[in-house]
């Protein structure tokens, strides 16, 4: 087995990469991250530089993958560190660059040590892992991260001595439910007059919502879509990173796990919201509107996601990172995790104490929100990490 870095991920054939265990999960399929470089929406611009790590046997097959990018920034990551730069630079220390395998601009949980079916994973995983760790040392980086890693990954970086750092996000799960309404069934009275209220804002302003998979939307809506995209970063100061030409691609590539929820009024599109399918969990990723409707965003973003996954037997829906307003439209608290390798022996020790004290919080956080769930029965709504 041969461990070796490449600058493009289409330097591996496609249907070797989609063998690897990416466990469903669309945002690490080949199709997804080459999109990303072909239109620069990683690179030098925004300071994110593929070096990514793949696993060749004797006889040229792919055994193993880990998408891997250098980065001089902390844009578009969602594990926020930006803390711990400028504790950095007040040493007089450089935190630029670091590695980061993640999936840019995308906070979703899933597998990043992607290992073939029948290779030994074990051995497959720590090679990765040791190739990862010899580029660090070689690059002299600051530091190596893992973002929002699965169960297994987190277990087995966890038996590495890495630090490993805890999150909260926000999700929905589908207990088998027949319809929207015996979703709604579930929940205490008030909060289900709350949803049902915030629907009837949308339906009484005679707003209609379409939703479209890749193949079915066209290169005018397409347009309108990215223009509300574009948009939302414009007024929350944010940079719109994903060009219309990359959202074009992986409309045509990736057709069936691409979901446009399209709102429009008075026959003009006024609102649009984007998801990405997976093999069982829709994740909602972008929104943008041209006006302030009563509860359009609930609905475009929330609601219309909740009924496509019950429509289509989706078992979870991720609408994105933070956000506790979510917990009483039906959204539980899921712990996210992450995993950190530090260089530095002096910071190493303090960034370990305050991970410490910050998952303490985090789990005090979860356990409060835990009990102000909207859902009649409370306790069947939990989920632990093993169930993640």
């Amino acid at each position: 087995m041969n461990c070796t870095i490449i600058d493009q991920i289409d330097a591996i054939d496609p249907q070797q990469w989609n063998r690897l265990s990416i466990d469903g999960n669309p945002f690490l399929r080949h199709e997804f991250l080459a999109a990303l470089e072909h239109h620069q929406c990683v690179g030098e611009r925004y300071g994110w530089i593929p070096q990514h790590v793949v696993a060749v046997a004797a006889n040229g097959q792919l055994l193993g993958a880990m998408p891997l990018y250098l980065k001089d920034n902390s844009y578009g990551e969602f594990v926020f560190d930006w803390g711990w730069a400028d504790a950095y630079h007040r040493a007089g220390l450089a935190y630029y660059p670091k590695l980061v395998t993640a999936i840019p601009y995308t906070p979703a949980t899933g597998p990043r040590l992607l290992i073939a079916p029948n290779a030994p994973w074990d051995q497959v995983a720590n090679a990765l892992i040791d190739k990862a760790l010899e580029l660090a040392a070689s690059m002299k980086v600051s530091s190596l991260h893992w973002l929002f890693t699965n169960a297994q990954d987190s277990y087995h970086l966890e038996q590495k001595d890495l630090l490993t750092r805890m999150g909260c996000q926000f999700h929905w799960h589908n207990h088998n439910y027949e319809d929207f309404d015996e979703f709604l069934a579930q929940l205490s009275s008030r909060k289900r007059k709350q949803i049902k209220r915030e629907r009837r804002h949308v339906s009484d302003a005679q707003i209609t919502l379409k939703v479209l998979h890749g193949n079915e939307i066209s290169e005018a809506q397409l347009h309108q879509f990215h223009r509300h995209y574009h948009g939302t970063f414009y007024r929350l100061g944010g940079y719109a990173t994903l060009s219309e030409a990359f959202f074009a691609e992986i409309s045509q590539t990736m057709t069936e796990n691409v979901v446009f929820v399209l709102a429009h009024y008075n026959k003009q599109h006024v609102a649009s919201a984007f998801c990405v399918r997976g093999k069982d969990t829709l994740y909602g990723r972008h929104w943008g509107c041209d006006a302030d409707f009563n509860s359009l965003h609930f609905e475009a973003c929330y609601y219309q996601g909740i009924d496509y996954c019950i429509r289509h037997g989706l078992k979870h829906f991720e609408p994105g990172a933070q956000g506790e307003h979510k917990v009483s439209r039906g959204f539980v608290p899921t712990a996210t995790y992450s995993h950190h390798w530090i260089e530095n022996e002096q910071f190493r020790p303090i960034i370990a104490e305050f991970l410490q004290r910050e998952q303490q919080g985090v789990r005090h956080y979860m356990e409060s929100l835990n009990e102000h769930l909207p859902y009649r029965v409370n306790a069947e709504h939990s989920l632990s990490r093993e169930q993640q």
